[in-house]
């Protein structure tokens, strides 16, 4: 059986927890930023966990990382 391919995109972006997940950026935090409150600012800072819905579709993209 063939090895699965990477989706080099999605290696880029995603990396792995300790437990598996998947640690992800949050949207809306790169330009614009002037009318953008600092709590929500602050908020977008933080990383986020893909949830639990699109993991499987996420392993797929990047099974081996």
């Amino acid at each position: 059986m063939p090895k699965i391919k990477t989706n080099r995109g999605a290696a880029k972006r995603f990396k792995r927890t300790g437990t598996g997940k998947l640690r992800r950026r949050r949207a809306f935090d790169n330009h614009i930023l002037t009318k953008k409150s600092p709590k929500r600012k602050r908020r977008l800072a933080s990383g986020a966990l893909v949830s639990d819905a699109d993991q499987p579709g996420m392993d797929r993209l990047i099974p081996y990382i």
